[in-house]
């Protein structure tokens, strides 16, 4: 029944990537999986506990903000279910517990659109390239039938993102594709390792303080990832050492070329 399952999925990922015209990527999952499930979108966040994470598909704009604001915060359920290596199931983002455990991030989930979010870690054994989030705009519970379809798509995900060629009949190899739209989510991730480095450079820290203090400033100013990654790179903004994200300030418009 597993490997039924799984070659199941595997192929509704790939009827998603044959209509693009392109091998199998992240993006080809989180569709299939939102037109398999009760759930209004999905995305994955490439995750490590020693470099920069990174949101690497969203089938909506619903699923983006999520992503963005799980990272762009630390906290929710995508950086629980990493931190943990386990599904984290909240069918309702209105219940107490939720507010109480996310705070900030329930509130927000729900003010851009979204009533319940599973969480499920991307993983082959030790490996834990990322998370599989999948949304409803309203409270729902996945049935067991459901939720087992979902650890499928996070797993046939994780393949993926692994780059993992696997052989099924009818079933082209699975692979990141070289084009689409995975090229503008590259160039995103990028630009947010480029300017992560950057400020390891200029605030004389690691890589996880540099993006801590990256996404704090993010959040602080109510700006996303993506474009204060960009100013950084382009020498706009400067994060001076010895003080905090509140007080990092917009540099002038640098003169040289950066």
């Amino acid at each position: 029944m597993t490997g039924n399952r799984s070659a199941r999925i595997r192929m509704l990922a790939a009827e998603q990537a044959a209509l693009r015209g392109a091998r199998v990527g992240v993006v080809d999952v989180c569709t299939a999986a939102v037109a398999a499930l009760p759930v209004g979108g999905a995305g994955v966040s490439a995750m490590s506990r020693t470099a920069a994470s990174h949101p690497l598909c969203s089938t909506d704009d619903i699923s983006e903000q999520l992503e963005e604001l799980q990272l762009t915060l630390g906290e929710g359920p995508c950086v629980d279910a990493f931190t943990l290596g386990t599904a984290v199931l909240t069918p309702d983002l209105r219940a107490g517990e939720v507010r109480g455990r996310w705070p900030v991030f329930a509130d927000a989930a729900l003010e851009a659109g979204a009533g319940a979010v599973f969480a499920l870690p991307l993983q082959i054994g030790a490996i834990s390239p990322g998370v599989l989030d999948l949304y409803s705009s309203l409270p729902i519970e996945l049935t067991a039938e459901e939720l087992a379809d979902a650890m499928a798509f996070a797993d046939t995900a994780t393949l993926v993102l692994l780059d993992v060629q696997i052989e099924e009949s009818n079933t082209p190899p699975v692979g990141i594709p070289p084009d689409g739209p995975s090229e503008d989510l590259g160039r995103y991730r990028a630009e947010i390792d480029q300017a992560t480095g950057m400020l390891t450079v200029q605030l004389e820290v690691g890589i996880e303080e540099a993006f801590i203090r990256l996404r704090a400033h993010a959040y602080a100013h109510g700006r996303r990832l993506a474009e204060v990654a960009a100013d950084v790179v382009a020498r706009r903004l400067q994060f001076p050492p010895d003080t905090t994200a509140d007080t990092d300030t917009d540099a002038d418009q640098a003169d040289e070329d950066p």
